[in-house]
């Protein structure tokens, strides 16, 4: 049996090995990052989705901490 991996059949030249080597490389890393995307964008849908199955009075209710947005502090309260 042969151990021959050249699956890309590019033994004759070595330079084009390399650069088909690195492209290949290069695909298998983009598909990753396709994959890890879709991912992504499928997580939010489903967030999305499920955020639209609650009912109207969950979006209407007031904030439970309504101070959490003031940030800022006012020159008087620095004296």
């Amino acid at each position: 049996m042969s151990d021959n991996n050249d699956y890309l059949r590019t033994s004759s030249d070595p330079s084009f090995r390399l650069r088909a080597d690195v492209l290949a490389l290069m695909l298998k890393g983009a598909g990753y990052a396709a994959a890890f995307c879709l991912v992504l964008v499928f997580g939010i849908w489903t967030l999305y989705g499920i955020g639209n199955l609650l009912p109207d009075e969950s979006r209407e209710t007031e904030d439970p901490t309504p101070f959490s947005f003031n940030l800022t502090v006012k020159d008087t309260e620095l004296v």
